[in-house]
């Protein structure tokens, strides 16, 4: 089982938007049974929490639905996970540095990344935009902005992995 976590600031916004995305992405190809995602966010602001109400429209104009409820990222979370999608530079540069304090060695660059590493649409570190101060517009463009990067994210995994889809007959 492959563990994937999604993490940005207060856990309402994007990583939820990306921990749904990519368990779908993750049930439409039969690997349900190979991944087990979540999100977490660097800040406590919104510990037990459900996601944004715009997150929550995003997710369900997509036809999707989450249970998720707002944590924060602990030092446990660095065993518990083998891949960390992080939404940004900030909050990269908060988990990396606490990686290595609890660790005592810089994360491997497979354990630790930035989400649009893998967005096949640009070239260079890009950022998710943090949609909280925008319209929902930006959720849905953020949504957008997810998919194609968990899509590209996944044929990743599944190659470093040795991950391969189901055939027909096993479905």
């Amino acid at each position: 089982m492959v563990k994937v976590l999604f993490v940005c600031l207060g856990n309402i916004c994007r990583s939820p938007l990306g921990e749904a995305s990519f368990r779908e992405i993750v049930r439409r190809r039969g690997l349900s049974d190979s991944f087990e995602v979540d999100s977490a966010g660097t800040a406590g602001y919104h510990i037990g929490k459900s996601p944004d109400r715009r997150s929550l429209e995003v997710l369900e104009e997509n036809d999707l639905v989450t249970n998720h409820i707002g944590r924060k990222l602990s030092e446990e979370d660095f065993d518990g996970f083998d891949h960390i999608a992080v939404m940004d530079e900030a909050n990269f540069e908060y988990v990396h540095n606490m990686y290595h304090k609890a660790k005592n060695m810089p994360p491997p660059a497979e354990k630790l990344f930035l989400i649009r590493d893998f967005d096949p649409e640009v070239r260079g570190v890009q950022e998710v935009p943090d949609p909280y101060y925008e319209s929902h517009e930006a959720f849905q463009e953020v949504y957008k902005i997810l998919w194609r990067s968990n899509e590209a994210l996944l044929e990743h995994l599944m190659d470093l992995h040795n991950i391969e889809e189901p055939s027909d007959e096993e479905e």
